[in-house]
C-alpha cells in the first residue's frame, strides 16, 4: 500500500466518508470508490499493510515467548475482556483492542464482552469467516411472533447483493436447496472426512428434515480467475488465519475490498483518526462531515463529505450517533425515534454435547480445515416448540484426539511417549448458535461521567439473556445429545454454560441498536440503510439489524452495505441527498 492515500488533515470535501474499515467499512470503501465518488476511510485505530504487517504469521508455537501464552500481568492489565475470545494469544494480540485505553462499564449483574480489532481492516483480520446468507423466514420472523419491529425489506431485495459480494468475496460451499439456507454463488466446498461422512449418512437416514452439510465460509478452496487477478491464492488450511493471510486466501478488507478501492485512486485513508461525533447542519438538515481526534497528538480536526456512511462496528457506531447531540437531536443523531441504543442482540452460544466414536483407527485427515459440518436450522421450521420461539443450528465436527490433550492425561516415560506418538481417539461433537429475541431492555447508552484517554463519554451496555434464550440453550444441549446417541456417538457427554461463563458479546455477533424498520417513530434508518430523519447519512454494519436469525451475519453486512451504497450514489447524482 503507497504511503499517499494516506492522509492526517484535508480541508477537502470529499463525496463520501466511510467510518470504520472493516467488513462493512471495506465494502462501503470498495463500492463507492468504483463508481467514482472521492471518498474518506476514517479508522480509529493504527495502519495495517497487508502481508508485511502480520508480524507473527509462519512463526512456531515454540518460537513464541511462553509458547504462545500472553504473559498474566500483560492480560490483566490491558486484555481481559479480549483474552476472552477464541483468537486471542500472543501471535495475535497486536490484533485486539487494549481494554484499559477503551473502556466501557455494565450493571454488577448483567456482564458483557465486548471484543474488538481497532485496525485497519478492524475484525476482518480476525474473523471467523463462516458465510451464510439470510433466508425469507428470517426477513419474516419479526412480523411472525411479533417480537421485534417487522424488517422493511425481503429475502429477494437482497439476493442480487448476496450474488454480488459473494463473487467478490469468494464463498466456499454446496448447493443444497433449502429454504432455511439459500444457496450462495459458491466456490468448491471443503471435504468432509471419514468419520464425518459416515456420520452424515447415518443423521439423514435417521432425520429426514434435517441435513448435515459443510460449513460455508470465506475461504478461496479453488480460486477463480478474478481472484488470482486480486492477487489472492488458494487456501492452504494452515489455521495461520487470524494471524493475517500473505495468500489472501481468506476474504479480509486488506486482502480484498481495500486493494480494489485503492485501485480506483479514488480513496484516502485517515488512520489513528477516532471519531468524537457527527456534524449536522439544521438549516439543510445534512450530516456535513465528522470531527476526530488524532490518538496519537490528541489534536481535533474535521472531515467534511456529501454523504456519511458509519460502518465502525455495532456498538462503535451507535457510540458515534449517541455522542453526536445538537439542538434538533438532544439524545443523539438521528434518533427522533428514541430507539437508537436499545435492542442489541448477540447470538447465543456455549450449549451442546460430544462423545467418543469407534473405529476408523486407520482413517486421518491432513490439513487445518478453516470450517466443519453443520445442521442448519430445524426448530421452529416445521415443528412448534412449547417452550421457546425462534431457533438454531448446530455446528461441529470429528477430529481425533492430538498430542497436546495429553497435558491432562495420566502417565509418564516410554508408554506416554508410545501414546502421544500415535493419534488418539475419533471424537464428535456439535454446538449451537441461537437467536436472541430482540428487546428494547437489551440497551446500550453513554455513561453520565465516565471518559475514556480521549475525553470521549464511555459506553455503558445493559444487555442480558432472558427466559427465551435460556429455553432454547438447554434444548440445544438436549438435542445435540439426543442426535450424537441416535447416530452411534458412544459416551455422549451434553454442557450448558451460564450467562455469566458466556456473557452476551462474547459470541462477537453484537447487533441491533440502529435498527432498520418501515416506521421512523420505531426505527432509526429505512430499507436503504438510510436514516430516517437525515437523508445523506447511513449505516450498514451490524447496527442496522432488525433482528439476528441464526446465522453468522457479515455476509449480510457485505450484501447490505453494497445495496445501500448503490442507493445513496443514485440518490446523490438526483441531488436527494
Amino acid at each position: 500500500m503507497e504511503n499517499n492515500f494516506y492522509i492526517k488533515k484535508s480541508a477537502e470535501k470529499f463525496d463520501a466518508i466511510v467510518v470504520g474499515s472493516g467488513i462493512a467499512g471495506g465494502w462501503a470503501a470498495k463500492e463507492l470508490c468504483e463508481k467514482g465518488l472521492k471518498t474518506l476511510m476514517v479508522e480509529r485505530g493504527r495502519p495495517v499493510e497487508h502481508r508485511k504487517d502480520y508480524i507473527t504469521e509462519g512463526v512456531k508455537p515454540w518460537e513464541m515467548p511462553n509458547r504462545g501464552k500472553v504473559a498474566y500481568e500483560l492480560v490483566e492489565d490491558q486484555y481481559n475482556i479480549q483474552r476472552q475470545c477464541y483468537a486471542f494469544n500472543d501471535t495475535t494480540k497486536h490484533f485486539f483492542d487494549n481494554d484499559r485505553d477503551s473502556p466501557y462499564s455494565t450493571p454488577d449483574d448483567k456482564p458483557f464482552s465486548w471484543i474488538r480489532g481497532n485496525q485497519l481492516g478492524g475484525k476482518s483480520l480476525i474473523w471467523a469467516r463462516q458465510s451464510y446468507r439470510l433466508s425469507e423466514l428470517d426477513f419474516k420472523a419479526n412480523a411472525l411472533d411479533g417480537h421485534g419491529t417487522d424488517w422493511p425489506i425481503r429475502y429477494r431485495d437482497l439476493e442480487p447483493w448476496y450474488a454480488h459480494v459473494e463473487r467478490h468475496a469468494g464463498i466456499s460451499g454446496s448447493v443444497e436447496n433449502m429454504s432455511v439456507l439459500p444457496d450462495s454463488v459458491f466456490l468448491p466446498p471443503f471435504e468432509f472426512n471419514a468419520v464425518e461422512l459416515s456420520l452424515k449418512k447415518k443423521f439423514e437416514e435417521k432425520y429426514s428434515d434435517r441435513k448435515m452439510i459443510m460449513g460455508r465460509c470465506a475461504h478461496l478452496s479453488t480460486p477463480a480467475p478474478h481472484h488470482l487477478e486480486q492477487g489472492r491464492g488458494k487456501c492452504q488450511a494452515r489455521n495461520e488465519c487470524q494471524k493475517g493471510c500473505s495468500f489472501g486466501a481468506y476474504f479480509s478488507t486488506q486482502s480484498s475490498t481495500l486493494p480494489a478501492a485503492l485501485k480506483t485512486n479514488n480513496l484516502r485513508i485517515a488512520t489513528n483518526n477516532i471519531v468524537h461525533s457527527v456534524i449536522y447542519d439544521k438549516k439543510t438538515n445534512r450530516a456535513t462531515g465528522v470531527r476526530v481526534i488524532d490518538s496519537e497528538t490528541m489534536e481535533t480536526h474535521e472531515y467534511f463529505a456529501k454523504i456519511i456512511f458509519l460502518c465502525a462496528s455495532t456498538l462503535g457506531t451507535t457510540q458515534i450517533m449517541l455522542n453526536s447531540i445538537c439542538e434538533t437531536f438532544p439524545n443523539g443523531i438521528a434518533n427522533s425515534s428514541g430507539v437508537l441504543g436499545h435492542y442489541l442482540m448477540d447470538h447465543l452460544y456455549g450449549a451442546g454435547a460430544s462423545g467418543r466414536i469407534e473405529g476408523f483407527e486407520n482413517d486421518y485427515y491432513s490439513g487445518r480445515r478453516p470450517t466443519g459440518p453443520i445442521i442448519p436450522r430445524f426448530r421452529n421450521v416445521t415443528d412448534k416448540q412449547q417452550k421457546f420461539i425462534r431457533g438454531y443450528f448446530l455446528f461441529g465436527g470429528a477430529s481425533r484426539d492430538t498430542w497436546n490433550n495429553f497435558a491432562q492425561k495420566e502417565g509418564f516415560g516410554v508408554d506416554l511417549k508410545q501414546q502421544i506418538h500415535n493419534a488418539g481417539n475419533w471424537n464428535f461433537s456439535l454446538q449451537g448458535s441461537g437467536e436472541m429475541l430482540p428487546n428494547f431492555d437489551n440497551q446500550v447508552s453513554l455513561h453520565p461521567t465516565k471518559k475514556d484517554k480521549w475525553g470521549i463519554p464511555q459506553l455503558h451496555i445493559d444487555c442480558t439473556f432472558y427466559e427465551n434464550e435460556t429455553q432454547m440453550l438447554q434444548d440445544i444441549a438436549d438435542t445435540s445429545a439426543e442426535i450424537l446417541e441416535a447416530i452411534g456417538v458412544k459416551d455422549v457427554v451434553k454442557y450448558t454454560t451460564s450467562h455469566k461463563e458466556r456473557p452476551p458479546g462474547l459470541s462477537i455477533h453484537e447487533m441491533g441498536t440502529a435498527r432498520m424498520g418501515k416506521d421512523p417513530k420505531t426505527s432509526v434508518l429505512n430499507a436503504y440503510n438510510q436514516t430516517h430523519d437525515i437523508p445523506n447519512l447511513f449505516v450498514t454494519d451490524g447496527a442496522c439489524m432488525t433482528s439476528n436469525a441464526t446465522q453468522n451475519p457479515s455476509l449480510t453486512y457485505m450484501a447490505i452495505t453494497a445495496r445501500a451504497c448503490d442507493y445513496a450514489v443514485a440518490q446523490l447524482k438526483r441531488g436527494k441527498v
